[in-house]
């Protein structure tokens, strides 16, 4: 690929995934209530169906990534996009609970299609830079939650949640668009060089496959935790609600600036050396947060080292896959990689939620995060040198 077709790619997979992300999975906390205003469902239920989706988009993964793997990720691309758009479209329209839960499973099989295992997949079998290209993506995609956020209250505000949803549907078909008009078609294969097959089992049996398994696990619960907790984590410690919005606020303009330091450094770092920064820091920033007193600087400064982990982290989970188990079959691994965070990112706000409840506090939680994040390290370490 030229440095052009380099930029089309970046360009068509970060907007395809920055609407797509915004459309079918950052705004969903708005519309919890107004739909229980009118509808008259529990936010349980409601909830359920973003639980039903992350359930079955886990298990959609593998399979996902071996079609990817055949026959690339354009078309797929393309399709989960479109297939979210109508789900939305339907969403709109419907006053069945059972109906609800049913297109939220479909819904599952659109994010599995349409974000980012098979758009990474793309950028790593077709980027002349994959690592660069990755991290260009991921600082234009950490502001999805600054758009859609407030798009999606406007939105709710000016139509309702019935005309915010449509709204939102027809915003989802241009990722499906940008996917066909500037993603490359897949490779053909040579027909006089079979492939050898490709044994996903052994790989997944592996010292390094079972690292990156337990450290993304582990990152999974503590990312997914923090974002249902942190508010009422930081409120136990009796700041202003200013300080509690703003340690909450830094994490996005520290994450998209740990990105940025990574696209210009390029080529001069290893996905092995930027994971090892990410997993080291994600433990000092959790045992800051549990030692620190109820300070805003000390508590941003918990903020810069868990954002910079977590920015850079994502970067790893897609570029550090191909550097450390390799490109081949690389989307049926990272499809098996995302199974290894369906249960820890369903589970951890239940499980803090209960945690809180039998402690009275959430005083255990920063040290839970803390050990967990440790165990990412030491099982990062083991993946880094065995890959």
């Amino acid at each position: 690929m030229t440095p052009a077709s380099d930029l089309r790619l970046v360009l068509g997979i970060a907007i395809g995934q920055t609407i797509g992300w915004g459309t079918l999975f950052s705004v969903f906390p708005l519309f919890g209530a107004p739909m229980e205003a009118e509808l008259g469902w529990s936010r349980a239920e409601i909830n359920a169906g973003l639980t039903l989706a992350l359930l079955v988009s886990g298990i959609a993964a593998i399979p996902v990534g071996r079609h990817v793997d055949r026959h690339g990720g354009r078309g797929l691309l393309a399709a989960g996009a479109w297939l979210g758009a109508a789900l939305l479209a339907l969403w709109s329209a419907t006053d069945s609970l059972a109906l609800y839960w049913l297109l939220w499973a479909a819904m599952g099989l659109a994010q599995a299609a349409a974000l980012w295992g098979p758009a990474m997949a793309v950028v790593v079998n077709a980027a002349r830079d994959a690592n660069r290209s990755i991290a260009g993506i991921t600082f234009i995609t950490g502001f999805t939650g600054t758009v859609f956020v407030p798009l999606g209250a406007a939105l709710i505000a000016a139509l309702g949640w019935r005309g915010a949803l449509l709204g939102l549907a027809g915003l989802q078909l241009i990722p499906g668009l940008l996917a066909l008009w500037l993603l490359p078609p897949p490779q053909p294969r040579d027909p006089a060089r079979p492939a050898a097959p490709f044994r996903l089992g052994a790989v997944v049996r592996g010292p390094a496959f079972l690292g990156l398994a337990a450290c993304f696990a582990a990152h999974a619960f503590i990312a997914t935790g923090l974002g249902a907790h942190a508010i009422p984590l930081l409120r136990e410690r009796a700041l202003p609600e200013a300080s509690v919005l703003l340690v909450v606020a830094l994490h996005g303009p520290f994450q998209v600036a740990a990105r940025l330091a990574l696209f210009g450094l390029g080529r001069r770092v290893t996905m092995r050396g930027v994971g090892t920064l990410a997993t080291l820091l994600a433990p000092l920033g959790m045992l800051i947060l549990a030692l620190a007193p109820p300070e805003l600087a000390w508590l941003a400064l918990y903020a810069l080292a868990w954002a910079v982990a977590d920015g850079l982290m994502t970067i790893v989970r897609a570029a550090g896959v191909a550097e450390i188990l390799g490109r081949e079959g690389y989307g049926a691994i990272t499809g098996a990689l995302s199974v290894a965070t369906v249960l820890p990112r369903t589970a951890a706000p239940l499980l803090l939620a209960l945690i809180w409840e039998g402690a009275g506090s959430y005083a255990p939680v920063p040290w839970l995060f803390a050990a967990l994040a440790l165990l990412a390290a030491a099982a990062f370490t083991v993946a880094a040198r065995r890959g």
